[in-house]
Parts: structure tokens; sequence; C-alpha cells
């Protein structure tokens, strides 16, 4: 017999929601506020119903047996949550569920040629954009799947929005993990400068700074992994989302490359940049931030829980988003903000179990201890956010605007290669504005 999903699930979960990487073009949406849960149960289905019919009505296929693939390692709090989870689902459901952790040792190189050879991969997960654009052409439409799943409206709007545009305009993947990036910072250092209020323009900004480095904190710091993911937000700050997508693109002279180095040559002459960053290697840039040396760091809404054995119990975490820098750049509203998500592969035997595995993962109790685990964002519109990420929610719900991670600039590697060699000499204080935008221009793109 064929085991009813909708019955099984409906009493274990409640309703789901909200809010990493990649580039694809910028989209304009709607802020990822959380959204009101409507459950809609899904209806019954009959032995002989098609498999698209099937899963949307909940039923699972007799003797399924699932091969995932995940982005984690089996050790990382992610890796824990989904392993106890997945343990509960089989439990629940009497499918068969094969976890390939060795998979996720480097799921970017390994996961393609899988797919390629006919591997049985029933379901993996990974950056939303990655997901849909890399690997789109193996993923499963589940769009009818999940309009009859009790996940429809309960889960936020705006993600599964943008899900659907990743899509090609079908949803054909389930988010997770939702994330921001924006700039983190130690509340107690702001506290010990006398700063009582986040900035709301850049000359606050500058302000602020020197108000920290009056009290003896360094104001900020950035190390090679994010390098071109700042040198993007503060171009986005003064020349707008489209110019820096343009010079990520292949637009090498533009006049926005050297107001921005001249941006960043301001933060390194006045001291508000870590003299260190310039040899920093990821993780040590955050480390500092843990050990108190440094305020601020641009950086993504999973920085607390990457740090969290390094901080004390007390830390206390603030977030906002960078102001404009000049006229004809973007402001606070504008934020990069995305997530990894699960998908199905085409080929699947069991689209059905597959899709049901997706809904106990992204929704109620498996949802918030997944959050918990990581210090992360559930999906659940109901669930809790941890207190780490307060502020980060409220920069999420006053954002309208969505850029792109790094606002493209590590879509080519030269050009990020480019952007970590000339931002370390100009930290160092090797090179000016005026030669790192030298520098910048002599870029050969795909060389």
């Amino acid at each position: 017999m064929k085991k009813i999903l909708s019955l099984v699930l409906a009493s274990a979960m409640v309703a789901s929601a909200l809010a990493g990487c990649g580039s694809t073009k910028t989209a304009e949406t709607q802020a990822p506020t959380t959204q009101a849960s409507a459950e809609t149960k899904a209806p019954e289905g009959s032995e002989a119903a098609p498999a698209e019919t099937a899963a949307a009505a909940g039923t699972i296929e007799d003797g399924a047996k699932l091969v995932y693939w995940p982005m984690w390692a089996e050790t990382e709090p992610q890796g824990q949550a989904i392993s106890e989870a997945v343990d509960a689902f089989v439990k629940s459901t009497g499918v068969e569920v094969e976890i390939n952790w060795a998979g996720s040792r480097d799921t970017r190189k390994t996961l393609e040629p899988a797919l390629s050879a006919g591997e049985t991969v029933d379901v993996f997960d990974e950056d939303i954009e990655r997901v849909n654009g890399t690997w789109g052409k193996y993923l499963l439409d589940i769009q009818s799947m999940y309009d009859a799943s009790p996940l429809n409206g309960a889960q936020n709007a705006t993600l599964i929005e943008l899900a659907k545009q990743q899509g090609g305009g079908t949803l054909k993947s389930v988010p997770y993990q939702p994330s921001t990036f924006i700039m983190f910072y130690n509340k107690d250092a702001f506290t010990k400068a006398g700063i009582t209020a986040v900035p709301t323009t850049w000359d606050e900004f500058l302000a602020d700074c020197e108000a920290l480095k009056g009290a003896g904190v360094i104001p900020m710091t950035v190390d090679d992994a994010y390098m071109a993911c700042l040198f993007g937000f503060l171009m986005d700050r003064v020349a707008g989302s489209d110019t820096t997508e343009a010079v990520a693109a292949g637009d090498f002279s533009n006049e926005a490359v050297l107001k921005t180095a001249q941006v960043l040559e301001e933060l390194v002459t006045k001291g508000y940049i870590d003299s260190r960053a310039a040899g920093n290697v990821y993780p040590q840039g955050q480390s500092n931030i843990a050990d108190g040396s440094v305020a601020m760091y641009l950086n993504g809404s999973w920085l607390p829980n990457e740090v969290k054995n390094q901080t004390p119990e007390d830390f206390k975490w603030g977030a906002f988003s960078l102001p404009q820098i000049a006229e004809g750049g973007d402001g606070a509203e504008s934020n990069q903000y995305g997530a990894q998500c699960f998908a199905i592969n085409k080929d699947t035997k069991y689209p059905n179990a597959a899709f049901a595995l997706i809904q106990w993962l992204t929704s109620g109790e498996w949802d918030q201890k997944l959050a918990d685990a990581s210090m992360g964002v559930p999906m659940d519109n109901d669930a809790t956010w941890p207190a780490a990420l307060a502020d980060a929610k409220a920069v999420l719900d006053s954002t309208t605007h969505r850029l792109n991670w790094a606002v493209g600039m590590e879509n080519d590697t030269n050009v990020n290669a480019a952007i970590k060699t000339n931002m370390a000499m100009m930290i160092s204080g090797s090179v000016n504005a005026q030669q790192f935008a030298d520098a910048f221009a002599k870029i050969q793109k795909g060389s």
C-alpha cells in the first residue's frame, strides 16, 4: 500500500518559511519579510495516478529507496542535524535513504560527473543559484508538487519566488537555510566607542570608524575569501549594481573602479581597515572579530555560527546595511540574500518520496532544529530566529533590491584574483587608488 504523506507529515510538521551565493542577473524583489502561515493540505491521490499527480497528492511510491548527496560534511552542525532528521524520516515513512557523505567533500566538483554519468542521485543540495544554474538541466520541475503540499503558502513568498526565478519561471528547488550578506559588528565595541546607533550615511560610517579607532578597536577587517565581496559592495554603493555588474563583466576601465579604489584608499590611510588584512587568509579575518580586536566585518549571516566556538557566550552581534557612498550608488535597501536549496534529479524513480524528504527537512520540527544547530535562519514562518541574527532579520525585512553574490565580482576568476592581489597591496601600502585602477584595467577576461 502506498503511504499517504499528507497524513503522515501533518501530525509531525507545522507550516514552513523564510528568507550564499551565485551570480545571475540582478532581480528586483520584495523584501523577504515573514509571511502569514497558510497551510494547504494536499488532496488524496489514487493508485493509478501518474508520478507528478501522485506526488502532489502526497503518496510515496512502494519500495522507495533514495540516495541523497548533501553539501555538508557529516561532522558539521548542518550535517549532524540533517542526519538526525533523515533517520526520523526513515522511521516515520519506511523509505530507505542512503546519504552519500563522501560526495560532500567537494560537491561542486563531484556532483556534475555523477549526474552526467547517470549515477543514482535522487536528492541533492547546494547554493540556490548554483543548483538552478550549473545543474539546472538535471532538475525535476516540482511546481505542482509544491503547490499541492502543506509548504505552499507557509514559506516565505519572496524566497520561493527567487527559487522560481532561478528555475526559469517554475519551481525546481525548495530553499532552506536563508542567508544574507551585510555588515556584522560587535555591539560591545560600538558601546566602548560611544556609538549609540548604526550609521545611515557614509559620513556617519566614517565618523564611527574614527570613534572605534579612538577607543582602541580596529574598525573593520577582511580576508582573502571576501575581498571581492567587499570591493563589489563598495562599488555598488558608489555607482549602483548595474554599473558594478558591467565592470565585473568586462568594463574594466570604468571610472567606478577608480572611485571605489579611492574609497578603499581612504579607509586604509585613515587606519580603518586592519593592516593585518593584507595577509589574512580565511578564516583569519573573522577570528579577529571573535577575539574582539576588530569591530566590523562585511560577511554572511553564517558568520556567528562559524565563530561561535571562539566568541564568549555573552558576545553581542549586531548588523546593518552599508549606506550609499556617492550619488548614483545604491543604499541600505540593496542587499544580497539567498539560500541553500534541495532539488530532485529529473531521472529519479521515486519523485514522490524525494519530495516527501524535502518537505520533511524544510518545515516544522526539523527546519527549526537545523536552524538551531547551525545558528542559522529557519524556513518556517512561525519558527524562531537565533538572537545573534535579530538585526540581520531587520535588514532583510527592509531590503527591496536584491544584489547578486559579490555584485558579480566573483563571476570571473581573473577579476576575483585581480581584486585580491591589488586590495592586499593597497592595504599594505604598496599601491594607491590610481595604481589599483590601472592594474584592474589590464585584466584579461577569461584568460
